[in-house]
């Protein structure tokens, strides 16, 4: 997502931005910031959301070379057996994996040796060949097209990451930020598409 505002930022040099990368959800009502592009289900109805990518959703991945080393898992079950890597959200411990199951929730408790406050930082440790990671396919998607990652048990759909753009009122919904919308949700939907549409999601026979 990062080289989409770069581009954007490029595309308007009259617009002025001041970014904040962080794991943490900050407060759009008591922090100094505009909007916030925030993964998840929004739990607070009183922020005003435009949807970027409704549809993306977790997944499970590893490198060729972790999985040559510990083998694949064949089952969610297999899962917590491997090293999986972990971070920390609002302090925390993001251990529990949740995967949507005959209209119910499976949730796994996986466990690890390796964590940090950076879900990107764990995103590398899965490039770098450490363990398992649980990522919204819109951050290692292009890792796992490149052939850098591999998806595991396609068939267990991960559980929903839709990623939105929030403010506390609908007045600051400028046109700069409209238009920074408008940017993200065209480039990022072809991606969430694939999702339904690309070979690696398809079950191994």
């Amino acid at each position: 997502m990062l080289p989409l505002i770069t581009r954007f930022c490029q595309q308007y040099p009259k617009i002025s931005l001041r970014l904040s990368l962080s794991d943490q959800i900050s407060d759009v009502f008591r922090d100094p910031v505009d909007i916030a592009i925030r993964y998840g289900v929004l739990d607070n109805s009183s922020y005003v959301a435009l949807p970027v990518a409704e549809d993306n959703r977790r997944v499970l991945a590893a490198s060729p070379d972790y999985l040559a080393q510990h083998g694949r898992p064949k089952t969610l079950d297999e899962v917590v057996n491997h090293h999986c890597l972990l971070f920390t959200m609002n302090n925390q411990v993001y251990d529990k994996w949740s995967f949507p199951e005959n209209g119910m929730r499976r949730q796994l408790i996986v466990k690890s040796r390796m964590l940090c406050d950076d879900a990107d930082i764990a995103r590398r440790w899965a490039l770098d060949g450490m363990g398992i990671v649980y990522k919204s396919w819109i951050d290692i998607s292009a890792d796992v097209l490149a052939g850098r990652l591999e998806v595991l048990l396609p068939q267990h759909p991960g559980e929903a990451a839709p990623l939105n753009l929030v403010c506390p009122h609908r007045k600051q919904f400028n046109p700069a930020i409209r238009h920074l919308h408008s940017v993200l949700r065209e480039n990022l939907r072809p991606i969430t598409a694939l999702l339904q549409t690309h070979p690696v999601f398809k079950p191994h026979g």
